[in-house]
């Protein structure tokens, strides 16, 4: 294979365009996903709240068991249900 000029110049732009990335990647991380943020909030509702007590309760119920067909699909169903709904009323207020 050929080359043209010093082969010490390739090296020299591949640490050059690592940087770049780098500070690409900083900046993606520097974004927070509002429904993430939304979602936090409302889970900490009194409605959510409670859903939430209840849906560990059963996982603790659950878990305390060597053999049981009862899940917690309902439970876990509710929370989402209530998390979800508050979420909706308050998701698009603070999407631009």
């Amino acid at each position: 294979m050929l080359t043209y000029g010093d082969p010490d110049d390739e090296e020299e732009d591949a640490p050059a365009e690592e940087e770049e990335e780098e500070e690409e990647e900083e900046e993606e991380e520097d974004l927070i996903d509002p429904l993430e943020a939304i979602r936090t909030k409302c889970e900490q509702t009194e409605h959510c709240v409670h859903t939430k007590e209840r849906l560990e309760l059963c996982e603790a119920r659950v878990s305390s068991r060597s053999s049981t067909e009862e899940d917690c699909t309902e439970e876990l169903f509710d929370f989402l249900h209530a998390r979800d709904h508050c979420v909706a009323h308050k998701l698009f207020h603070n999407v631009k």
